[in-house]
């Protein structure tokens, strides 16, 4: 059974992932997180996380063992 809450929860981590790592590689600036090597790494480990969690509620349970 598929968990909405689940996609939406991902979703949303994977974008302030995807945030994160704009900003630490320098493309959004304007923010002490701009163009620092924190945010350049942090981003991706998140957008990858906020992806597996969606990905995790988008399939669902099995119905294996």
């Amino acid at each position: 059974m598929r968990s909405p809450i689940l996609v939406a929860l991902g979703v949303i981590i994977g974008l302030a992932g995807l945030l994160w790592s704009l900003q630490g590689f320098g493309v959004i600036s304007g923010s002490p997180m701009s163009d620092t090597v924190t945010w350049s790494i942090i981003g991706p480990v998140v957008l990858i996380a906020g992806v597996l969690i969606a990905v995790r509620g988008w399939r669902g349970r099995s119905s294996g063992s």
